[in-house]
């Protein structure tokens, strides 16, 4: 079911009063906010409960605002009251935002050490309290900055330290591998070939650990030949 329409007229309970005013009152501030926000527009809200209490909501200032709308109607019988009440406002703006910048870079210049002459004890006080804080929040960063390159060089190095343990081992690999098939190579250049049939009497018999004075003819060696 939707929600059906409200009678715009006095509530006669108390606690449905100020339930709707809480209500509402948020809506409007919420609004102005809003208005003022989206459209640029310079808005001073002003809201008294039935208790008495004041509620107000202003973009620059409820005071400012309202001398303006004073100078506004003042000058309202005036063509040109308002375009110049306006100028007049904005000439105002303009003078208290160059005051800013003036006090900024006056500031700025006292942060690098300059323009100190006009300072009190107590400035002088802020001023180096201000300026520990800030030191101590870029050594803060610094080292949380050092600390992170030096656990990236860390795992560099390890990650370098792996890939040279692992070309070693290609290396090593691939060399023997080499030395293998040189191996293999040379074993397959040479081939026995005996030129005469096998006999018992063509075998040689060698004693390595004795001395053996027989003596064989070369009619009784088996002649060998290379290929």
């Amino acid at each position: 079911m939707g929600r059906g329409k409200i009678e715009i007229k006095r509530i006669e309970n108390k606690t449905n009063r100020q339930v709707t005013f809480c209500k509402r009152r948020n809506g409007l501030l919420k609004k102005a906010y809003e208005l003022s926000v989206l459209c640029d527009a310079e808005i001073a809200l002003i809201v008294f409960s039935n208790r008495g209490r004041l509620y107000e909501y202003a973009n620059n200032s409820v005071k400012g605002t309202i001398d303006r709308y004073k100078k506004a109607c003042s000058d309202s019988s005036n063509t040109g009251s308002i375009s110049e009440a306006n100028a007049q406002f904005y000439q105002q703006e303009a003078s208290k935002l160059r005051a800013q910048i003036s006090n900024l870079q006056n500031s700025n210049r006292n942060m690098l050490g300059e323009s100190l002459s006009t300072l009190t004890l107590r400035d002088l006080k802020n001023l180096e309290g201000r300026l520990e804080r800030g030191i101590s929040r870029i050594r803060s960063k610094k080292n949380e900055l050092l600390f992170a390159e030096v656990e990236y060089m860390q795992k560099r190095e390890v990650d370098l330290h792996n890939s040279n343990q692992y070309l070693r081992a290609k290396i090593a690999e691939n060399e023997r591998a080499h030395q293998q098939l040189n191996l293999m190579r040379g074993g397959s250049d040479y081939q026995l070939v005996p030129t005469q049939p096998m006999d018992a009497r063509n075998y040689l018999q060698f004693n390595g650990l004795q001395p053996n004075d027989h003596h064989y003819s070369r009619q009784d060696q088996t002649p060998l030949q290379l290929v």
